[in-house]
């Protein structure tokens, strides 16, 4: 039997869950705490993602619900890049990463599980992150809690 400690996730599964339709992308500036978001910017944001890759999983999304990149004008795809720039910044200085994965999934033949709101990945790597886990035993082990990683990278980013 494969146990994996997330305790996080109790929220997620007993929580409210939003309206059929609503994009979880597309957050009030308010909510902006609850959501994870790191830091917001007129055209852009940098948030938490909640199911992480792995440790400092950050997305960047345009404020403006938007579907493909062709379709982002210029000024919120300057700030996106700008804000994937700050972000692998900080967590280079936070997480003493050894390298990143920074994409874009469009389409679900390219793997977007949100295919109405464009975002960037920014996920941390380091040598060895990889092991027999995920090969062997199909199971992802995140190392911190998820609200931890939010409240240090939080406090580097939000300038």
């Amino acid at each position: 039997m494969k146990r994996l400690w997330a305790p996080w996730r109790m929220e997620y599964i007993a929580g409210e869950q939003p309206a059929r339709g609503t994009c979880f992308l597309c957050i009030e500036g308010d909510a902006d705490d609850n959501a994870l978001v790191l830091v917001r910017r007129p055209a852009a944001f940098a948030i938490m993602n909640r199911y992480p890759y792995a440790n400092g999983h950050v997305m960047v999304v345009p404020t403006r619900h938007v579907g493909r990149i062709e379709d982002l004008n210029d000024d919120e795809l300057l700030e996106m890049m700008r804000l994937v720039r700050t972000v692998s910044s900080v967590l280079s200085e936070e997480m003493s990463i050894d390298g990143l994965n920074v994409g874009i999934n469009m389409g679900k033949a390219a793997g977007a599980g949100l295919e109405e709101h464009i975002h960037i990945h920014v996920v941390p790597r380091w040598f060895g992150d990889t092991n027999f886990m995920p090969v062997v035993g199909e199971t992802k082990v995140i190392s911190e809690h998820l609200y931890e990683t939010y409240r240090r990278l939080k406090s580097r980013i939000d300038m």
